[in-house]
């Protein structure tokens, strides 16, 4: 075997050969490597992940330092292009895209789920007024496993195949009910006439009008953004989900578990840190004096950089070309400005070059979602509705996978060891 890695323990002076597979070799297999009878041998210490694989998955590829990401083996730039997001979320779910007659009976289906039972929309109308969006949709999508409790039959394509539909379907009424709940105005139930998009716009927007008719570029650049938020590989939130779904728990609670990690500013809220560092500088003139602050180490950068991506986050492009699509019709952002030129700057000074720090999805996402007339602490619900093909993907993986087992890191215990009980009165 030549796909071997040795290792010798220079503490017992053995030699060890393991297999490589995958450029990966099993964790489990450092175990053998023990300094004696009592040691339970070598564990790998990986705060973060930045460096353990913990799945098989054919379903997202991204190579970091060339900027590239597949959908199933399809360019990012190309399904923005030319697919819609049910035809992506189909995608993502089956692996290959689907025929003509597919997408139609795909699309009846999920249509055919919009609507909320009356008591989950009892469920949002008992939190407060100024709950965060995203606080009250984690609470109603783990509120939905109540609502169907065969879902935690997983073992049942059927059963998955329904409640995978089920919450495609609502997640974007789920987000207009908490955005409207949040506004204090009535609910707008689900127009089945209209796409997937444009029903959800008709359900955060409509007013008094018969029908709620948002323009058509509108609807294309919030279908952009929900693709190139389908899926990214195993981030926090993925990670999340596949952890807690391991329990073999049902859907509806893995999902919830997504939306939690995403609520982490560290995770889903990027983009509205960004908006408030283009306030913060205020104009194009402030721009060197923030650039040197950030060298200095007295500001940050929002925006830029990718825990992933060292070259370019290949959304980033899209995204911006979308952005222009938006300004056509609500008018331009006078923060854009400062974004292009902040962008422009940072491209060129060797200190961000050498750096690697880029543009990322969430540079100018936000200027999008603001132009639509959402309130920031909307913006990752818009993430999560977006996201959840790909969590529920990623879920059914999970699900089908024989090597996979109930999460259970190993830890390095620090504490203290062998202490007696002290009685309060000596304490």
């Amino acid at each position: 075997m030549t796909d071997t890695l040795s290792i010798r323990d220079n503490r017992t002076g053995r030699d060890y050969e393991l297999a490589i597979t995958d450029g990966t070799i099993r964790a489990a297999d450092l175990k053998q490597i023990t300094a004696g009878e009592e040691d339970p041998g070598i564990a790998t210490y990986d705060p973060g992940f930045v460096n353990t694989a913990s799945c098989r998955s054919a379903i997202t590829y991204i190579d970091g330092d060339k900027g590239i990401l597949e959908y199933r083996g399809y360019p990012i730039d190309q399904l923005a292009e030319h697919s819609t997001f049910l035809e992506v979320a189909y995608l993502l779910l089956h692996g290959e895209l689907p025929t003509q007659p597919q997408l139609d009976q795909w699309t009846h289906d999920v249509t055919y789920h919009t609507f909320l039972h009356e008591n989950c929309k009892q469920f949002i109308e008992g939190f407060r007024y100024d709950a965060h969006p995203m606080g009250m949709l984690m609470a109603s999508v783990s509120a939905l496993s109540t609502f169907y409790p065969d879902a935690g039959t997983i073992a049942d394509p059927d059963v998955r195949q329904a409640q995978i539909t089920r919450l495609i379907a609502k997640m974007p009424t789920l987000g207009a009910f908490v955005y409207r709940h949040q506004q204090g105005k009535p609910y707008v139930y689900p127009d089945n006439r209209l796409s997937y998009s444009a029903n959800f716009l008709a359900m955060l927007f409509k007013m008094s009008e018969p029908t709620y008719q948002a323009d058509p570029r509108l609807v294309k650049a919030l279908e952009v953004l929900f693709i190139l938020h389908a899926d990214h590989e195993q981030n926090c939130s993925t990670n999340a989900v596949r952890s807690v779904g391991s329990s073999q728990v049902d859907p509806y609670s893995a999902v919830a578990a997504g939306v939690g990690a995403l609520y982490g500013p560290l995770h889903g809220g990027a983009n509205e840190a960004v908006l408030k560092m283009l306030r913060r500088i205020g104009t194009v003139d402030n721009i060197p004096g923030f650039i040197e602050g950030v060298k200095e180490g007295k500001e940050k950068l929002m925006g830029f950089g990718h825990r992933v991506y060292k070259n370019f986050d290949p959304r980033a492009t899209i995204i911006k070309k979308a952005c222009d699509d938006v300004f056509e019709v609500t008018g331009v952002n006078p923060l854009l400005a400062i974004a292009k030129e902040l962008e422009k700057i940072a491209l060129e000074d060797e200190y961000f070059i050498k750096r690697k720090l880029y543009p990322n999805v969430d540079f100018y996402s936000g200027l999008i979602y603001e132009a639509l007339q959402f309130p920031p602490e909307m913006f990752t619900v818009l993430f999560a509705i977006g996201r959840t093909p790909g969590w529920l993907a990623q879920w059914s993986e999970l699900v089908q996978d024989k090597d996979q087992k109930i999460a259970r890191p190993k830890q390095i215990y620090t504490g203290a060891r062998n202490r007696d009980f002290v009685p309060m009165h000596r304490r």
